[in-house]
């Protein structure tokens, strides 16, 4: 195992199972990507990406698995390293020793699942996209059909953007409460009348509540109000920087 610096949620404290939700230190990546990039998808140095989810991978002893990640409500159970490269999807289930499954995020909001008795786990990326339209539910149904029951299962919210950090538009607060008005709990008054503040985290626990898992959490982490700590896509765009770097949250089942 290697030493990386880490967050950790008490939830996901399980007999054979590790997690980890890795920060932006401990890599080789350089300049605005500096140091823990996991993108393979960002403009950095892709040697330099390998190293850094090598050594993620290494932190939690095992192989990792991710999606291609686009903003969908749609989850893959795996049993192995992807053939032809990852599918487009946004979240990975598993009942197989070994197998790191991870996500990306830089605000979104990385959620790491675990029924610790059915040792079933699942990794998956909840922007406010996915979280709306599905992206929990369908990683619950991926983990039920290897076993797990809803009514064990754990999970862990990792660093996201919070809601202080969240200022939205209008065309926002209509989408999700044209789905459910009771969604109009998530979003408080903005800095105007056409803006309003967003809660990510909250949603998505709403809505892992809604699916009826056990016990739900977020770590309290916000992406881009940390900059020492965390990559964040918000962050990088208000200061014009071009691109940005990805974190890593991951989960494995011990051998």
């Amino acid at each position: 195992m290697t030493d990386l610096p880490v967050l950790t949620s008490k939830l996901l404290d399980l007999p054979g199972v590790r997690h980890a939700f890795f920060t932006r230190q401990g890599g080789v990546s350089q300049g605005i990507y500096a140091s823990l990039n996991v993108g393979v998808g960002s403009k950095d140095d892709p040697e330099a990406v390998r190293e850094n989810r090598r050594r993620a991978a290494a932190h939690l002893g095992g192989d990792l698995i991710t999606a291609y990640q686009v903003h969908s409500a749609t989850t893959f159970a795996v049993d192995g390293p992807w053939a032809e490269g990852p599918p487009q999807g946004d979240g990975v289930v598993s009942s197989t020793p070994g197998l790191v499954l991870g996500a990306l995020a830089a605000d979104c909001a990385p959620i790491l699942f675990a029924d610790a008795e059915a040792r079933v786990v699942a990794a998956a990326h909840a922007g406010w996209k996915g979280a709306l339209t599905g992206v929990i539910e369908d990683a619950v149904a991926k983990m039920e059909t290897l076993g797990a029951q809803r009514g064990r299962i754990v999970a862990a919210v990792g660093p996201c953007i919070g809601p202080a950090s969240y200022e939205v538009g209008l065309e926002y607060l209509e989408r999700f409460t044209a789905t459910d008005p009771a969604y109009a709990r998530f979003f408080t008054a903005g800095a105007s009348d056409d803006k309003r503040q967003f809660d990510l985290p909250a949603f998505v626990l709403g809505r892992l509540e809604a699916a009826g898992v056990a016990g739900c959490e977020w770590v309290g982490r916000d992406t881009c109000a940390e900059p020492d700590w965390f990559f964040s896509n918000r962050r990088a765009f208000k200061q014009g920087e071009p691109d940005y770097g990805r974190l890593l949250s991951a989960i494995v089942l011990e051998g």
